[in-house]
């Protein structure tokens, strides 16, 4: 994958969604109405973005299940990328000097345990 900022985000995105008990073309939908339809692809855009809208939005892509709770983890996630990483989640890797860093790193947001971090430095760390 490359290391482009929107790149990044969308797969920290991804790898949010589909890190959860949740069936995988529901995860799917939700990015792809997130991410593509919506083209919430920044954690800026995403900040700007209301409880109501997104929880709209996953309940767009059918992701209702937890709708509420990941429009909370999701408006946290950013806020604490804005706040520690300058809103960039190309410095959060940046900042880890390896990938047990970086799951730590990420592992410190609600909402992402061992199974999101891993899904995303599988294919986001550099190789």
């Amino acid at each position: 994958m490359t290391r482009h900022e929107k790149d990044l985000f969308a797969w920290l995105i991804a790898s949010f969604l589909f890190g959860k008990r949740i069936q995988q073309h529901i995860a799917k939908a939700a990015y792809q109405v997130i991410i593509e339809k919506h083209q919430v692809d920044t954690v800026q855009k995403m900040s700007a973005c209301t409880h109501r809208q997104l929880v709209s939005m996953l309940g767009e892509g059918r992701y209702a299940r937890y709708d509420e709770s990941t429009a909370t983890r999701l408006t946290a996630l950013c806020a604490g990328i804005n706040k520690d990483y300058g809103g960039e989640v190309r410095k959060l890797m940046g900042e880890s000097a390896d990938q047990r860093e970086l799951a730590v790193r990420l592992q410190a947001f609600d909402g992402i345990g061992p199974k999101t971090a891993e899904i995303f430095i599988r294919e986001a760390w550099p190789r």
